[in-house]
């Protein structure tokens, strides 16, 4: 894609390694004119990849639509700490709808613009894995078929961390959670149940899909640029670790978005009219173990007795991503 030549210097904050790059491949966020669209003061955790992805996302998007933007959210995890009332960490026209109507909200916000003639404003929704697979799903269906003048974007940590690390249709197999316990003959989330939301946007045929992590800014900013200036429906899928509900360190957030994809677990795409158009390589492939140790929500597997079987099962599940999407490097082994 567009953004990759740039290898060494993807710091994504204001420092002498983005400096030193040309000014057209700075990201937003190493720019002092940034626009701090989620600002200081919110409750997220130490080291919240949804905080990070919101962040950059947005202010990607005001980079783009030269700040004539409107945020619709649905109640979930990013809601919560950024707009303990009556506080709002939130710079920007930005308005909470229920769990599952973010998409629908959106919708009427971009038609009540169109018959102003303020067709220069965009449009986001957007909410976490819960309020998008499971409890927003048909509005967002709806609003996909019907190609509404929207940019939805889904931060998924894989599962409802906001109400206590419950399983959500994203959360992968094996996976420990509140209502998923390491326990019996498959413990963890089973096998073959869930949603895959990027796949379900192509089927629908919309102007742009794409999935990005937090680890890569540049490639993340890129998207939703691209995403605010085409007109239809628009679905970014963001991959956010988030540190509580997966008992990984703080300090590990960037690291475990980068490894997710370098395994395998998540192909970083972008695909147009249900068509993928470009895909972000797998530069030097890992095991899948190499991701998922340094998170306790798989430790039951990783005891005196290795769940080796089920951990080749989550193999698999990769190497079929690596070969469906075409991820791997020319020559990478």
């Amino acid at each position: 894609m567009p953004n990759q030549p740039i290898k060494f210097y993807q710091t994504g904050t204001f420092t002498i390694g983005n400096r030193l790059l040309d000014e057209n491949n700075r990201s937003v966020q190493a720019t002092a004119a940034r626009y701090n669209s989620l600002n200081s003061g919110h409750r997220a955790c130490q080291g919240c990849g949804e905080a990070l992805g919101a962040r950059y996302a947005i202010d990607a998007a005001m980079a783009a639509a030269d700040r004539q933007l409107i945020a619709a959210n649905a109640t979930g995890c990013l809601e919560v700490f950024s707009t303990p009332y009556p506080e709002t960490s939130w710079q920007i026209p930005w308005i909470h709808s229920l769990f599952g109507n973010a998409p629908a909200v959106a919708t009427g916000i971009a038609a009540g613009l169109r018959s102003k003639g303020r067709g220069n404003v965009r449009v986001v929704a957007q909410g976490g894995d819960g309020s998008t697979t499971d409890i927003g799903f048909g509005c967002l269906s709806g609003m996909f078929e019907r190609n509404d003048d929207v940019l939805y974007i889904c931060y998924d940590n894989e599962g409802y961390m906001n109400t206590g690390v419950q399983r959500s249709s994203a959360t992968p197999p094996a996976v420990r959670t509140a209502t998923t316990m390491p326990l019996g003959a498959e413990p963890g989330n089973v096998f073959g149940q869930g949603k895959y939301l990027p796949a379900i946007a192509m089927a629908h045929r919309i102007p742009y899909v794409a999935t990005a992590t937090v680890a890569d800014l540049h490639d993340l900013e890129y998207k939703v640029k691209k995403a605010i200036n085409i007109r239809g429906a628009k679905y970014i899928h963001i991959f956010v670790p988030c540190p509580l509900g997966w008992g990984s360190a703080s300090n590990d957030t960037i690291n475990l978005a980068y490894m997710v994809k370098e395994c395998g677990l998540f192909p970083v795409f972008e695909a147009e009219h249900g068509k993928v158009t470009g895909v972000s390589k797998i530069r030097k492939p890992i095991p899948v173990e190499e991701y998922m140790k340094p998170q306790r929500r798989y430790a039951h597997l990783f005891g005196k007795n290795p769940a080796t079987e089920t951990i080749a099962k989550i193999q698999a599940l990769a190497n079929e991503n690596i070969q469906t999407y075409g991820l791997l490097e020319q020559g990478a082994k």
